[in-house]
């Protein structure tokens, strides 16, 4: 069975990335999970801050990572690219850099978002790459998934209410969870 940990890169309590996040779960295959992890509570990154000792909510989540077969990032898109808090997020878990490997080395990633613009999050989703290659992660080059116009994609529960666009994020979900299995074996 496939484990993977999801991340929204949002704070925003009705975040479009965190609703597409749910909306993915929904589709996991049978012997698979994905866990959805929250960024809130972690810090600006500082230095200062790590020598004093990791905190709490920054070592919760690294324990979820290094418990994850897989990781899927739902990117918001700030100015044409990586949201500064989610970057944030990143800067915490790589930090010390003896736990880039623990958590990220040679573990399948997977990327997508929603965006209220026409692009999606094509540009948020290019920049990761330099960091996805840092940090030793296996990105997954397989179905993309890029959501425009958030704004009006979901119904009120949260649902996407394009059979299309709910047709592409199962298959996104199902390529990235059956490319997680192949890593493990």
């Amino acid at each position: 069975m496939a484990k993977i940990v999801g991340i929204a890169g949002s704070l925003r309590k009705a975040s479009f990335n965190a609703t597409l996040l749910r909306a993915a779960a929904e589709h996991v295959p049978a012997g698979s999970e994905l866990e959805i992890a929250s960024i809130q509570g972690i810090p600006l990154f500082d230095q200062d801050e790590l020598e004093r000792g990791v905190p709490e909510p920054v070592a919760r989540l690294k324990e979820r990572l290094a418990a994850a077969d897989g990781l899927l990032f739902v990117t918001p898109e700030y100015n044409h690219s990586i949201p500064g808090v989610f970057k944030n997020v990143i800067d915490w878990m790589s930090r010390p850099a003896a736990d880039i490997p623990r958590l990220f080395g040679d573990r399948p990633v997977a990327i997508m978002g929603a965006s209220t613009g026409p692009g999606g999050t094509r540009l948020a989703q290019a920049a990761w790459l330099p960091v996805f290659r840092v940090l030793g992660t296996r990105p997954w080059f397989g179905k993309q998934f890029y959501l425009p116009g958030a704004g009006k994609a979901f119904d009120a529960e949260g649902k996407l209410s394009d059979p299309t666009t709910r047709q592409a994020l199962a298959d996104f979900v199902l390529g990235f969870a059956k490319f997680v299995d192949q890593q493990k074996s």
